[in-house]
C-alpha cells in the first residue's frame, strides 16, 4: 500500500510539474518586465488576478497530493486539518481567479465560445466541489468530504493533463482547429475526473467489502 501510495504521489507530482514551470515562467516575466505582445498584454494590463492564480495553483498541486498518503494522515491528523484548511483556500482561489480571468481579461486568439463554456462549467465545478467538500467535513461525513476534495483536485490538475492531450492531438491530427483544441482542453478535465471516479468508486467497494 505505502508503495502504490507513494507512485500516486509521484504521479500527481509530476502531472504538475510543466504547468508550475509555466507558471513561474509567466510569473518572471511578468516581474522581468518582459516585452509586451497581444498574448500577454492582459497580464500586464491586471496582473493580479494571474499572479493569484499561479501561486494557488502551485500550492494546491503540491501541498494537494500529500494529502493522498493515507498513513501519513492517520499519524498526523493535525496536520492534515491544517493542510486541508489551506487547501480549500487555496483551490477556491484558483477556482474564482480562473473564472474572474475567464469572464474579464480579453479572449486570447483561438479562444472560442465552447472553450470559453468549458473555462466557465470546470472552473465553477471546481469551486463548488471544494465548498461541497469543506460542508460535509463540518457535518462529520468524512467519505463524502474525501470525494468531493477529489473531484476538486481532480479538476485543478487539469492544466497538467490538458499538456498531454493537446500533445497527442496535435501528434495524432496536426496542429488543433478552435474546436479540436476545445475538445482536448475538455478531455483533459474530464479525463482526470473519470480517473477520481474511478477511486472512488474502488474505495467505496474496499469498504463494502
Amino acid at each position: 500500500m505505502e508503495g502504490s501510495t507513494t507512485r500516486l504521489v509521484a504521479a500527481l507530482l509530476l502531472l504538475s510539474v510543466i504547468p508550475l514551470v509555466a507558471g513561474v515562467a509567466r510569473l518572471t516575466s511578468l516581474a522581468g518586465g518582459a516585452e509586451i505582445t497581444p498574448s500577454n498584454a492582459r497580464f500586464f494590463a491586471s496582473p493580479l488576478p494571474v499572479v493569484a492564480h499561479i501561486l494557488s495553483a502551485s500550492a494546491y498541486a503540491v501541498l494537494g497530493a500529500f494529502q493522498f498518503v493515507h498513513g501519513f494522515r492517520r499519524r498526523r491528523p493535525g496536520w492534515h486539518r491544517i493542510a486541508g484548511k489551506l487547501l480549500v483556500l487555496c483551490g477556491l482561489l484558483v477556482g474564482l481567479s480562473g473564472l474572474w480571468m475567464t469572464l474579464f481579461y480579453p479572449r486570447p486568439d483561438g479562444t472560442g465560445e465552447l472553450l470559453y463554456a468549458l473555462r466557465l462549467l470546470f472552473g465553477s465545478a471546481m469551486v463548488a466541489s471544494i465548498l461541497l467538500g469543506f460542508a460535509r467535513i463540518r457535518q462529520g461525513d468524512v467519505i463524502r468530504h474525501r470525494a468531493w476534495m477529489m473531484r476538486g483536485y481532480a479538476i485543478g490538475l487539469g492544466a497538467g493533463s490538458q499538456v498531454l492531450t493537446l500533445s497527442a492531438g496535435e501528434l495524432i491530427v496536426g496542429p488543433p482547429s478552435e474546436l479540436s483544441h476545445a475538445l482536448l482542453m475538455g478531455a483533459g478535465w474530464v479525463m482526470n475526473l473519470a480517473v477520481a471516479e474511478w477511486a472512488i468508486r474502488k474505495g467505496e467497494w474496499r469498504r463494502k467489502a
